[in-house]
């Protein structure tokens, strides 16, 4: 098994951007785990790649799903004293709710967090502290977030032992399909000058049920990329492709 080899013959060359969305337990067993991936990728991506990798926390929101099934069964009181316990997000300790390989790339010497509470991610490599810069409360997926740079660089998403419905840069596209899409309110517990806070604040619905259906819109593209990277499959495929494929799915099926 070469690692390498399999990522160059999906398409993966020195010098880009990667958005990377990956199952190590999908690529079955590999020496060195999460590590071996991750170097592997950045050695084929070599000293001016970037490495980027969705570190979300949806844990620490009682509007999220994850919390949702936490506390489903739970009495009233149970409940508020689960959430009184609740850990807040903290841009160094805060754990990746993504899988292993995120969190390795997340604590690895020299990556760059962003500060959402919710919806950070890590990168490392000459444009990580651009990407990671500046990503406001009101906008988990949207323009403003790493994905909106992610986008304007010509980024590339790669998608290892995960489907569609994995695909963050997706996301975005419903940030763009139209004028007002949707918002809701969402809350999560932060830190605030060292304090646990609740923080309450509007940003658009995500929804990733259909993602599915926009993959098999994006398969019948030739720049869509399919192979094999150890026992997975793997899509590599262009991230304005992505998302403005979404974009026009979205328009026409929402």
């Amino acid at each position: 098994m070469d690692l390498a080899e399999d990522l160059q013959r999906l398409g993966l060359t020195e010098g880009r951007i990667v958005l990377l969305h990956a199952s190590l337990a999908g690529m079955g067993y590999i020496p060195g785990g999460a590590a071996t991936v991750a170097e592997t990728i950045l050695d084929v991506l070599g000293p001016s790649g970037t490495l980027v990798v969705s570190t979300s926390t949806p844990e620490n929101s009682d509007t999220s799903r994850a919390h949702l099934r936490k506390v489903s069964g739970l009495s009233e009181q149970d409940v508020l004293a689960f959430r009184a316990e609740m850990p807040p997000f903290h841009i160094r300790t805060s754990a990746a709710s993504t899988g292993r390989i995120a969190d390795y790339v997340r604590t690895r010497r020299g990556s760059i967090r962003s500060a959402h509470p919710q919806t950070s991610f890590a990168a490392t490599g000459p444009h990580a502290a651009h990407l990671m810069a500046g990503h406001p409360l009101t906008s988990h997926l949207g323009p403003d977030s790493p994905l909106g740079k992610l986008y304007a660089l010509g980024a590339s998403v790669l998608l290892i032992g995960v489907g569609y419905g994995a695909c963050s840069a997706l996301h975005l596209a419903e940030y763009l399909y139209r004028p007002d899409p949707p918002r809701r309110v969402y809350r999560c517990v932060m830190q605030v000058d060292g304090l646990s806070q609740w923080v309450t604040y509007q940003d658009v619905v995500l929804d990733d049920s259909d993602f599915p259906w926009i993959g098999r819109e994006l398969d019948r593209h030739t720049d869509v990329r399919r192979g094999k990277v150890a026992r997975a499959w793997a899509r590599l495929m262009p991230m304005t492709l992505s998302v403005d494929t979404a974009r026009r799915w979205l328009a026409v099926h929402r």
